[in-house]
């Protein structure tokens, strides 16, 4: 069994007991999240597509913690001008385990 579902703008297919690292969420370790936001069902042979979403489906899962994402580099140069500038970044990312799908 395994789901499609939606959160902070991009989609992810969890099945139960799958770590899913997605965008920040404002929820403290060990804190229980409810996605209403779920596209697609599939339990075997048996397949519910939603028109976007389902209306009555929901994905549980626990919050595992906070990590940061890996550090990306930004360069700026303009060439023969002497102008050089440096910057980076790391992502904040929120990781749920996956506890159970309801159709």
């Amino acid at each position: 069994m395994y789901a499609v579902i939606q959160t902070g703008g991009k989609q992810y297919k969890v099945a139960p007991g799958d770590v899913v690292k997605v965008e920040k969420l404002e929820a403290k370790k060990g804190d229980t999240v409810e996605i209403k936001d779920v596209f697609m069902i599939a339990d075997g042979d048996k397949v519910s597509v939603g028109k976007p979403t389902l209306a009555s489906a929901m994905v549980t899962a626990e919050v595992m913690g906070d990590v940061k994402g890996e550090k990306i580099l930004i360069f700026k140069h303009r060439r023969r001008k002497g102008y050089r500038k440096t910057n980076g970044h790391r992502q904040n990312y929120t990781t749920l385990k996956v506890k159970d799908i309801k159709a």
